[in-house]
């Protein structure tokens, strides 16, 4: 090559120290097939507590992973640094597939889905029956978020003590949800958490539940009392819960084999991200019915075919209220 006057080779091209763009790129990223799995049992500001061969393991995400971040629940793999001793830092180089997620919006104007929990069996939703009062509406929409994330769905309804379970079992009775009611005294004696941890036995149980309703304190009496949150008090006066739990974090369970997440108390439950046709799913009594609807059928209008399905005995009355009474949460606001 001949540059002004004299023979060039790759010696002569000036670069700058530091500048971007002047080393050479490549597609090929390392495979990392040695790197440990764990899993992600809490993030704070960029940094991510991960259980690695049962320790705790600091670790920051690989710059290779660009925009896909890791939350509570997800299985890892990291290289680097997994002592676990103080001031040590992994990192996670590859975020293994999910087998459910937990996702909400904001509000029902927020096109921007945020994905709280990954790879839980089951969402527990915890409703008080008294300060505060039930909000059927947001169990509503926590059950769609649940079925359209492939999670099952457990009630947990403290607080009888205040107030019978009777009229908000009977909402919900035709769904065939399983539920726990508990008492304020039944927590103190511990019979509430052995009927609860029954049903938390070998799954990853993700809790969620208005501010107030006892979400904390139920959690704090599943688990070792070094792993313990705090937890406040419900306003007299507003009826509402001082938001306690701020990020979540997965826990072990102190006397079964199982974990819980305990997420931050919610307000408001977006579904802005849920595709109303992935919600049918969970009604394999009624799913089948809808192979003669209309496209792009809503399931609550003249021409649906579940009305005839339901008619000719294939599932009753009360699940095809309830699936359309669960779709319509899309499209009412919780405070209607």
């Amino acid at each position: 090559m001949r540059r002004y006057g004299k023979h060039t080779d790759e010696d002569d091209i000036r670069t700058r120290p530091g500048r971007r763009g002047t080393r050479p790129r490549t597609n090929i990223r390392p495979k990392h097939e040695n790197a440990a799995q764990g899993m992600v049992l809490t993030v704070d500001r960029g940094r991510l507590t991960c259980l690695v061969d049962g320790r705790p393991v600091m670790a920051m995400k690989a710059r290779e992973l660009g925009r896909k971040a890791a939350v509570v629940g997800d299985r890892v793999a990291l290289v680097g640094d997994l002592s676990g001793r103080k001031d040590t830092l992994a990192r996670i180089v590859r975020i293994e597939e999910r087998t459910s997620v937990l996702r909400r919006t904001a509000d029902d104007d927020d096109p921007y889905e945020r994905v709280v929990v990954a790879n839980a069996d089951q969402l527990a939703i915890v409703t008080a029956l008294a300060d505060p009062e039930p909000r059927p509406r947001l169990i509503d929409r926590c059950l769609v978020a649940a079925y359209d994330g492939g999670l099952e769905p457990l009630l947990v309804l403290t607080k009888s003590d205040l107030a019978p379970p009777d009229e908000l079992l009977t909402l919900y009775g035709a769904l065939d949800i399983p539920y726990v009611v508990t008492s304020r005294e039944e927590l103190e004696s511990g019979e509430a958490v052995r009927r609860v941890c029954a049903h938390l036995e070998g799954k990853v149980t993700a809790f969620v539940g208005h501010s107030g309703v006892g979400k904390t304190t139920l959690v704090n009496a599943l688990v070792a009392e070094d792993r313990r949150r705090l937890t406040g008090q419900v306003n007299k006066v507003t009826g509402r819960g001082r938001h306690t739990t701020t990020s979540a974090l997965a826990l072990p369970l102190k006397d079964a084999s199982g974990w819980v997440i305990d997420t931050p108390g919610v307000r408001s439950f977006g579904l802005a991200h849920i595709d109303p046709s992935r919600v049918i799913h969970a009604f394999p009594d009624l799913e089948p019915g809808t192979q003669d609807c209309p496209r792009a059928c809503s399931h609550d209008e003249p021409d649906c075919a579940l009305d005839a399905w339901v008619a000719e005995g294939h599932a009753g009355p009360a699940r095809l209220a309830s699936l359309r009474r669960l779709l319509a949460t899309r499209e009412r606001r919780e405070d209607d």
